[in-house]
């Protein structure tokens, strides 16, 4: 089939769902792939690779989170629970018309170049009829970044149940067990708290320190009492810090390691009752594994301890499996695109989503995705603005860091700083749009 007027579209998540929204504001078509049934992305832990589990709520407070044109219902928690989520991402696309441009429960095979930029890409796809094949005129990614498990490799070998945390779905899967958690981010500290009140004992164990940040602050979500503010680093570190000495204290005080970085180098952990649990010794702060023997896990520390579980909340790899990675300008542990969505030489191939930042929310991939269809309608209508930011991008670029010296771990390699990340969109955004105006 030829479409070589549209673009194919990969993914109905929040990423997705934004970039169907913005394409068909600026009159771009385009066709939307969704291996699922419905929309909703790994929110919805019926889909069927969603690493989702039953007590997931939001880390950041709805207002703070949610689409500005869309607000979420006030009867909705101010922290969100997946099934919550579901519903309104669903909401979302009924109320934008979105449903009618995808495909669901179309998987995505492969993706092609024909040639050189701008010469089309043949995209393949699996659904109930079979296989498929049409070209387009480029493609947008927006498959999510959170779907491929890091699983890490043990010395020796354990007897017990080895998971990963994408195969958690219910607390019961802990009841009466010994059960370990290795990783200490936010899925792993909340999946700690679940098992601590199934198993017959919980540990944790951490290979650093985090810095921990509690839910609420004067009985507001802690998000908006900052989240909001632009502050130079230096004076939101200390700010910021200031709070969490007043209202969490240092993490060594419950067992945990201090952190060997500065705040906001790595994402903090937004948790309220970790640090509950473990200063009342229902949960036992474990060093890093040395090794597994039968049962038996031997730390670093030179300790050991038995369990009958281990499960590893270490993270997910960005993962497009259907294409190769050289055509993503991959660079260390992700692909190194401008404002983390624009390929330097191509303008037929964009990444959209895989960006993250403390209190970015989907209005900041909102906004991602807005330059990006901007972008590619000046193209066509030969703004000057957009060829002024095709310029820009294929040049040599850093990441929008904000001279954040962010640790250099996977997870971390497509960070950026939301202040410094939103203002180099959203000044695109107002450039394109007055060159559409001219």
């Amino acid at each position: 089939m030829e479409m070589r007027d549209k673009f194919a579209l990969i993914g109905a998540g929040p990423m997705g769902l934004a970039a169907a929204k913005v394409l068909k504001a600026q009159g771009i078509g385009f066709d939307g792939f969704e291996l699922h049934s419905d929309v909703g992305g790994l929110w919805d832990i019926d889909a069927p690779r969603s690493t989702m589990y039953e007590s997931a709520h939001l880390i950041s407070s709805k207002h703070m989170t949610e689409f500005a044109d869309f607000p979420m219902d006030e009867e909705v928690a101010e922290y969100p629970s997946h099934r919550d989520l579901v519903g309104y991402f669903r909401r979302f696309a009924d109320h934008f018309g979105l449903r009618e441009h995808y495909r669901f429960n179309a998987e995505v095979t492969r993706l092609e170049p024909l040639g050189g930029d701008g010469e089309g890409w043949r995209v393949a796809w699996r659904d109930e009829e079979g296989d498929h094949e049409a070209i387009y005129a480029g493609v947008l990614i927006a498959n999510g970044t959170l779907s491929e498990p890091n699983m890490p490799v043990f010395k020796g070998a354990f007897d017990g149940e080895l998971i990963h945390a994408s195969q958690y779905r219910y607390p019961s899967q802990f009841d009466g067990k010994r059960v370990l958690v290795v990783g200490a981010g936010n899925s792993g500290c909340d999946i700690a708290v679940d098992a601590i009140h199934h198993a017959t004992r919980t540990d944790i164990s951490m290979r650093r320190g985090y810095y921990f940040v509690p839910k609420y602050v004067f009985g507001r979500p802690a998000d908006t009492l900052g989240g909001a503010v632009n502050l130079p680093m230096w004076l939101k570190r200390k700010v910021d810090g200031l709070l969490l000495s007043w209202f969490v204290g240092r993490p060594e005080k419950y067992g945990f390691p201090k952190p060997d970085y500065k705040l906001y180098e790595s994402h903090p952990v937004v948790n309220s009752l970790v640090l509950y649990h473990a200063g009342h010794g229902d949960l036992r702060v474990q060093p890093d594994i040395d090794r597994l023997d039968g049962k038996t896990v031997h730390f670093v520390d030179g300790t050991s301890r038995e369990y009958d579980m281990i499960l590893a909340a270490t993270g997910y790899k960005l993962h497009y499996p259907f294409i190769d990675d050289t055509l993503l300008n991959w660079q260390g542990s992700a692909p190194h695109l401008y404002l983390n969505a624009m390929h330097p030489k191509r303008d037929d191939l964009f990444v959209l989503g895989m960006v993250e930042a403390t209190g970015l929310g989907w209005q900041g991939r909102h906004e991602q995705a807005e330059m990006v269809a901007r972008y590619i309608a000046g193209l066509r209508a030969g703004d000057g603005a957009a060829k002024a930011l095709q310029a820009e991008k294929n040049k040599g670029f850093n990441r929008a860091t904000g001279g954040m010296d962010y640790l250099d771990l996977a997870r971390m390699a497509y960070y950026v700083d939301k202040a410094t990340y939103r203002g180099a969109v959203t000044k695109w955004i107002s450039r394109l749009a007055k060159g559409a105006q001219a």
